[in-house]
């Protein structure tokens, strides 16, 4: 796949403990992006956060929630990220699940595989 210059970035921030289908949530988000064959995904946590419901979740031992912030990026052609945000949307109303769901415009400078670069020389 040929990503280059415009594309958008969706980013998807929810909680650690939101499930759907038996399995944690932002894992169900990234098999479905790997079937719609999404351009790449990065999953990674978050230390603090609060949100709508005004909670406070945190790492430290003492804290009002043990829940940590889960945030997932996916970059691709704008059309693609724009449909498969709807895919997330529904994953979330399946899951009864709270979070945010956003875009941004990204300029994508390189995008590939170094494996491949090997396998040429």
């Amino acid at each position: 796949m040929l990503l280059e210059g415009n594309a958008q970035k969706l980013k998807v921030i929810i909680g650690e403990d939101d499930r759907v289908y038996q399995r944690p949530l932002y894992e169900a988000i990234v098999f479905a992006a790997k079937k719609y064959k999404m351009a790449g995904v990065t999953v990674y946590n978050g230390r603090l956060s609060y949100g709508a419901e005004s909670i406070l979740s945190n790492s430290k031992v003492f804290s009002l929630s043990p829940e940590q912030p889960i945030i997932i990026e996916l970059v691709d052609r704008f059309e693609r990220i724009s449909s498969f945000a709807e895919i997330v949307v529904k994953l979330l109303d399946k899951a009864k699940s709270g979070g945010i769901i956003y875009t941004e415009d990204v300029k994508v400078l390189a995008y590939g595989g170094g494996r491949d670069k090997e396998a040429k020389n």
